[in-house]
């Protein structure tokens, strides 16, 4: 029988990728709650992918820092087999400047999905999306393991840490399926332009001079790991057959790229000089953090691999990007 899954901040970027994947590789029906903030642009990337009038899709806007609602709960029913709560704020900046929306968002809301999985009797597993941040910056060399400590270095990262701890409790008291992942940078067609690739596309189509975060000296930019969307559906339906009970799961990508690096990496697929000035955002705006480093080897040890390789996925973002400049130019 096909399966029936609620995707909460489906309309938003990476949700979006993981509703394409859901319908490329599944026969499930998808409830997608969400509550349109300025990061989902309305139901603009359900429609792009033809995905919010297919049959199987029902797109409800439901704001989760509230209660579930008993009309949105009824028309979803109570056959449901997954929970992917991907729903969040996720902009460092504005955690930074007002972490208020994020702890109601990330905690509270997070709390209020938890309270609905238990209304489910059939429900499989509840997918807490959490991030690389909740274990602060790395130093070189190190790669942080699942289970190792937290140390967010931003209001962003500690509300998703304060999330991450209430779906294990509710695992621990209330016996709710729970996975948790941690994904490091996400990338892909239809990103916010507020985010590193777009922006940088952006600003070399446009001539313009980017700032690389760096460290004090500005010598040495920051690094990330990077995967695309479609690669981080590939992981989630993974773990939906395999994952077990109250286990924390890393989603790496295969390679440590400097934002320097991929802003070069970027310029040359398009063959545009790249203007860049090396910028200590961390002294200015403690909360940055240089790098992030996820160790992938349990997954990679339980068989997941990358279906599409980085180079290609770049480069398939960035020529189909140039064909859709709607989406950098807002």
């Amino acid at each position: 029988m096909s399966k029936t899954v609620v995707i909460t901040g489906g309309a938003g970027f990476i949700g979006h990728h993981i509703v394409e994947g859901i319908l490329k590789d599944t026969d499930w029906n998808i409830f997608v709650l969400d509550k349109l903030t300025y990061a989902a642009r309305g139901f603009d990337r359900l429609r792009d992918i033809e995905a919010y009038d297919d049959k199987r899709v029902t797109t409800l806007v439901a704001d989760f820092t509230h209660p579930i609602s008993e009309g949105v709960s009824r028309e979803i029913g109570t056959d449901v087999d997954y929970i992917l709560h991907l729903g969040a704020e996720t902009h460092v900046d504005n955690s930074i400047d007002d972490p208020e929306p994020f702890v109601r968002s990330n905690v509270l809301g997070t709390m209020h999905m938890l309270n609905y999985a238990r209304t489910l009797p059939n429900l499989k597993w509840f997918l807490y999306f959490s991030t690389d941040e909740v274990f602060g910056s790395a130093p070189p060399g190190v790669n942080y393991k699942e289970w190792d400590r937290y140390d967010s270095g931003n209001p962003y990262s500690a509300a998703k840490a304060g999330g991450e701890e209430l779906a294990l409790a509710y695992a621990n008291t209330y016996g709710v399926p729970t996975l948790i992942t941690h994904t490091m940078n996400v990338f892909g067609e239809r990103q916010h332009p507020e985010k590193f690739i777009p922006l940088v596309l952006r600003k070399v189509l446009n001539g313009e001079t980017i700032k690389i975060h760096s460290n004090s000296k500005r010598d040495k930019a920051g690094s990330r790991f990077w995967i695309h969307g479609r690669n981080v559906w590939s992981a989630v339906h993974f773990l939906l057959n395999n994952g077990e009970q109250r286990e924390k799961y890393n989603i790496v990508g295969e390679g440590e790229i400097d934002n320097l690096e991929m802003a070069q990496i970027i310029a040359g697929i398009i063959g545009k000089e790249l203007k860049y000035e090396m910028v200590d955002f961390h002294t200015s705006r403690p909360g940055h953090d240089l790098r992030y480093a996820l160790d992938g080897g349990k997954m990679d040890k339980m068989g997941w691999k990358l279906p599409v390789n980085f180079e290609e996925s770049l480069r398939k973002t960035i020529e189909w990007t140039k064909e859709h400049p709607e989406w950098i130019n807002l």
